[in-house]
């Protein structure tokens, strides 16, 4: 049997871990396509390699280590298979006529979650509660709320013991991230882009963490990752703004290497702090084509890490379409080139994102990759929440609750 690309790039660390960046419930329709993509003298061995990469029939067999997910990728999973969740949305909606469109919208994500959660509890199970956790995201649009965020994540963890609460790297964020980790509830820190972001989730958690021995709660399955927006944090039209207004003119690889250097510089201080919080690398963007080959920088270039990397189906096609023969290495340690340095070191963004004191924790709200990914990810939750309402529109007719 020869290894995949995933595979390879797992055999570089083996505390790397890949995370599925989507409900667990689309990956059979999702693989299909693959197969279907695949040309005929591949489909065979496409087919293998992704029921390697996770095995739905024996999920502790998987490649896959976890799972990453949100309310937009919820209402993906529900478009994925209507038939089932018309009618389960239907009989929800007829059995709690009371309810309101937001509070029907509620039960249903957390319906998607817990079957996510289901598919992943065989390998939550055979590692000890190590591994298997699906993040059950916080809806958006609460992200400045502290009290709101700490309530729906007590009601998210309670669906399964491999759920995994995400949390955003706000101001508010930070401080859920200390109260949950007392209680021993896992967290996967999203909307996060900058090193004082990434320190400042991680000093949190090392806070609850002292709360929680100080309370005697059992941390023995609790776990905390963070997320590190690489795409997110790179493409906001900021950069480019900052950049021209001192001359300098930024190409498609100065901005990779950007994401790359801050991802390689947080890596290196938790892991020397000795941290709690394990990095997790997330918004890769594939390219570029270097001599007439097809590469993919934004995983091969934070390879070797002991980090983990959660994969939606955008970073895994061309992963197996266009750069199946990459070969991975630890690079994860290395410096990014000089002349790079010497552009971001003038752009006052880029000092911001790299210097773990380039912004106070008050001012992650304002941030503009804060602000632009905050605003898209609470415009895609209204998704799940509209689909809802136009099921009641079908069960209900003009007698919808106001």
């Amino acid at each position: 049997m020869n290894p995949s690309v995933i595979e390879r790039l797992v055999a570089t660390n083996p505390e790397m871990e890949i995370w599925w960046d989507s409900s667990p419930l689309v990956y059979k329709s999702w693989k299909q396509k693959m197969i279907d993509w695949a040309p005929p003298e591949r489909k065979k061995t496409i087919e293998e390699e992704l029921t390697r990469f996770f095995n739905v029939d024996d999920p502790a067999k998987s490649v896959i280590r976890g799972c990453t997910t949100n309310p937009p990728l919820s209402l993906t999973a529900v478009k994925n298979d209507p038939e089932f969740w018309n009618e389960w949305i239907d009989n929800l909606i007829s059995e709690n006529k009371d309810k309101t469109q937001h509070e029907l919208f509620w039960m249903t994500y957390k319906e998607v979650i817990r079957r996510g959660a289901e598919m992943l509890m065989p390998i939550w199970e055979a590692s000890n509660g190590r591994f298997g956790y699906i993040s059950g995201q916080l809806d958006p649009r609460i992200n400045f709320d502290t009290e709101k965020m700490i309530a729906d994540a007590q009601e998210i963890r309670a669906i399964a013991p491999n759920l995994m609460i995400k949390v955003p790297g706000t101001t508010q964020g930070v401080e859920v991230v200390k109260v949950l980790t007392s209680m021993a509830i896992p967290t996967n820190v999203t909307t996060c882009f900058m090193l004082p972001q990434i320190m400042a989730v991680a000093n949190a958690a090392m806070e609850g963490i002292e709360i929680a021995k100080k309370n005697g709660v059992d941390m023995s399955k609790w776990r905390a990752v963070i997320t590190m927006m690489i795409g997110r944090l790179t493409e906001n039209p900021e950069l480019d703004v900052q950049a021209a207004r001192r001359g300098i003119t930024l190409t498609w690889q100065d901005k990779h290497w950007f994401g790359i250097h801050v991802f390689r510089k947080a890596y290196r201080l938790l892991t020397e702090g000795g941290y709690a919080s394990k990095l997790l690398a997330c918004s890769m963007r594939d390219g570029p084509n270097v001599a007439g080959r097809y590469r993919f920088w934004d995983v091969e270039m934070i390879a070797g890490g002991e980090i983990v990397y959660t994969m939606p189906p955008y970073v895994l096609e061309p992963l197996w379409q266009k750069c199946n023969d990459l070969q991975f290495s630890n690079r994860i340690g290395e410096e990014i080139p000089s002349e790079v340095m010497n552009k971001l070191t003038k752009i006052p963004y880029a000092i911001q994102a790299m210097d773990p004191n380039g912004l106070e924790i008050t001012e992650f709200n304002d941030h503009p990759a804060t602000v632009a990914t905050a605003e898209a990810f609470a415009k895609a939750s209204i998704g799940l929440e509209e689909y809802v309402g136009e099921r009641m529109k079908v069960v209900l007719g003009n007698k919808v609750p106001a």
